[in-house]
């Protein structure tokens, strides 16, 4: 054993980390340009493509943020990744739209649609800083799993950890006997230790894993063999990363089951409100209309993601793109159901005893699994963020050369351009370790996320569909939109005199509801009921939430007479909305975060339709040769190619018959056979893993 982890498995994981490095500099000898190294040469098959979209789109730190939400709130909370299932049969035209407009960043998007290389770099710029979020969230699941996997025993811990360790087993106690109430000196003491809580000042453990060393070596590590390899070395290394991903979804899955007895011991366990597929609008944070709102912030969100015209640019053509897309895209889905079974299981497992629920995988890996299998998981774990992080840098890296360093150094050479490029890969990955060291909670990040990127994806859908959006449009939008949804979230929080202002600090009122649910276990055992799965009545305390703040705390635990502060993201959506004279106090958590991804989908179209009627259009001559590309299928050579947009591009007209309004600003195009087989049968698949989820939850 080193430092709580057996010989066996830190040779698993030395083994995966010397077959990545070896790839890396295999694929090193096939990069000639930067069409090799940041497209892949656009030759990647199906299968490829199938690997490249799995491995990119497939992080550890989606698996952590499913069962933490689970295990915080029943299999409802899923929906913080699950959601994006109803998005699926969407790539079906997305990826048509990023392959067949041939181009290779949506930087490159941005200048040639709306003749603006302002907002190439803008984008650019704008993404190479979300960059930076989306590394951090990598580094932090995976330090947080070996964090959980290396435990320091108690007697070595310091006094002050010691302390913290108590203070959180109090919390724990005192909180399970709040709904039989308190005395005054326990309601104090738990008002105490819950400020405490918020501020993330309690822990139920303390790890020897040194977090700053770790992410520098995971960052080396996969900073060797993207910047030798490029895309196809990520492409290559996504492949064996794959199977790891599938090992690491579903490893713990036997070994959780067989623990608490099965199914039937799960849901004797388990409170049967944590099994509703879509929640409790008491009880949850994820109702019904709470998902239809994250769902439509994200579907405007996915065509901005920074990797989608790149993997789908590195295809052989846009049939290989598409099917390489949704298998990738719906094998993800059905993995993510046992990412919330093994939710459910912690559930059974822990209870409420983990003060980070970031630390499950973690926990349920060095709890249920054996040496050997626990390098295997690591491996998976690391396979998975590494798949990620590289694509994504590459991704990063193209943009930086193509938006923002070629317009101002046009004629270097490809070698030049390649190792600048590295360069960039190198930047972009130390920069999430920034990231990863100040934000310590996984869920934050994610809710950021979701929204942050609509900012841009709404122009992109105009874009392709849409010829009147305009140049000024666009710049005016973004620039709101950046306001709403960025500057100010992180910049009010900062600001002494909004943290502490009455009418922001506001929270919801409290409530409290009775809950007809199946007896556990433990309802026998303290003679609330006389057997397992006997209706009865419970009454749970909704607490209050913040309104405009994510949580609104004392600002000295300690001190009861201490003012409360707003704490966390501050919701510029909701401060908007609040500006008409609506009332939020009375609303539950979940119609709060509804209401702020409805105005995240929303607002940007309104922006744009609104201002694209009195600002100048572009020239038509601009516009018929971008959407002759869209029009134009990808040859099979590259010189058959150009022959075929030379072609397109002097006789425009013949495409009016293709468009579903003929001789209208609109450029939706008619439906084909392949198409309406693509997109509904997608639709039918997204209905078999909803049915796999119900059946998984239902078994008993």
């Amino acid at each position: 054993m080193l430092f709580g982890l057996h010989i066996i498995d830190l040779v698993i994981i030395l083994v995966f980390i010397v077959v990545m490095l070896y790839i890396g500099k295999q694929s090193e000898k096939k990069n000639k340009d930067t069409d090799d190294f940041f497209l892949a040469g656009r030759k990647l098959g199906k299968a490829y493509q199938f690997f490249l979209n799995f491995g990119t789109s497939t992080n550890a730190d989606q698996a952590v943020a499913v069962s933490r939400e689970v295990y915080r709130q029943g299999i409802g909370g899923m929906w913080i990744q699950f959601l994006v299932l109803f998005l699926t049969p969407f790539y079906w035209f997305s990826t048509f739209f990023f392959r067949r407009v041939r181009l290779t960043t949506i930087g490159d998007f941005f200048t040639e649609r709306f003749n603006s290389k302002f907002l190439g770099g803008s984008y650019a710029v704008f993404t190479l800083l979300m960059a930076l979020l989306g590394g951090g969230v990598g580094y932090m699941v995976a330090a947080k799993t070996m964090v959980a996997m290396t435990p320091k025993p108690i007697e070595v811990c310091t006094p002050d950890e010691q302390r913290s360790i108590s203070e959180y087993k109090e919390f724990q106690i005192l909180r399970n006997e709040l709904a039989a109430g308190l005395s005054a000196d326990k309601q104090v003491r738990f008002e105490q230790l819950s400020d405490k809580n918020k501020k993330g000042e309690l822990h139920s453990f303390f790890s020897y894993t040194n977090e700053i060393w770790f992410y520098l070596i995971y960052a080396l590590v996969v900073g060797m063999y993207t910047m030798m390899g490029g895309f196809r070395a990520a492409a290559i290394t996504d492949a064996i990363q794959g199977i790891l991903i599938l090992i690491f979804s579903l490893i713990l899955i036997p070994a959780g089951l067989h623990k608490v007895g099965g199914f039937s011991g799960l849901h004797a366990t388990v409170p049967d409100y944590m099994f509703q597929l879509f929640g409790s609008a008491t009880m949850s944070e994820y109702a019904w209309y709470t998902i239809l709102a994250m769902s439509l912030a994200n579907l405007v969100s996915i065509v901005a993601v920074v990797t989608g015209m790149q993997t789908a640019g590195s295809a052989l053509n846009e049939n290989a793109a598409r099917i390489g897309m949704l298998t990738g895209m719906f094998t993800k889905r059905v993995i993510m159901v046992f990412w919330a079974l093994a939710g459910l299981l912690a559930i059974a497992i822990y209870g409420g005893t983990l003060s980070d629920p970031d630390l499950i995988w973690g926990f349920m890996t060095n709890d249920l699994l054996l040496p050997g299998a626990i390098g295997l998981m690591l491996a998976g774990i690391l396979a998975a963020n590494m798949s990620t992080l590289s694509g994504t840098s590459i991704s990063y890296a193209a943009l930086f050369i193509r938006n923002l360093y070629k317009p101002f150094y046009p004629n270097k050479s490809e070698k030049h351009y390649l190792t600048v490029g590295r360069v960039v890969i190198g930047v972009t990955l130390l920069g999430g370790i920034g990231i990863a060291l100040v934000v310590d909670n996984l869920l934050e990040l994610f809710q950021y996320i979701i929204s942050i990127p609509a900012i841009f994806g709404a122009s992109i859908w105009l874009g392709f569909m849409w010829r009147r959006v305009t140049k000024w449009a666009v710049i005016i939008q973004v620039t709101a939109c950046l306001a709403i949804y960025a500057v100010i979230p992180n910049l009010f929080p900062a600001i002494k005199s909004i943290k502490h202002n009455p009418s922001l600090i506001v929270e919801t009122k409290p409530r409290e509801v009775t809950l007809k649910t199946k007896a556990l276990q433990t309802d026998v055992t303290s003679g609330a009921a006389l057997k397992i799965g006997q209706k009865i009545e419970k009454k749970v305390t909704v607490a209050p939430v913040g309104v405009f703040f994510d949580k609104v705390a004392r600002e000295n635990p300690e001190d009861l007479n201490s003012p409360k502060v707003g704490v966390d993201r501050f919701h510029a959506e909701i401060w908007v909305i609040s500006w008409f004279g609506f009332d939020m106090t009375h609303l539950s958590k979940a119609q709060l975060v509804a209401l702020r991804f409805f105005f995240d989908a929303l607002f940007p179209f309104l922006l744009l339709f609104l201002l694209s009627f009195v600002t100048k259009p572009l020239s038509k001559n601009l516009l018929d040769n971008f959407f002759a590309k869209l029009h134009t299928p990808v040859q099979a050579t590259p010189e058959e190619d150009d022959a075929a947009l030379v072609r397109a591009r002097a006789n425009f007209g013949q495409f009016e018959q293709e468009k579903i309004f003929p001789h209208s600003q609109w450029e939706f195009r008619k439906w084909k056979r392949v198409d309406y087989i693509g997109f509904f049968g997608s639709w039918v698949l997204v209905g078999l893993v909803i049915l796999l989820l119900w059946t998984v939850v239902s078994v008993n």
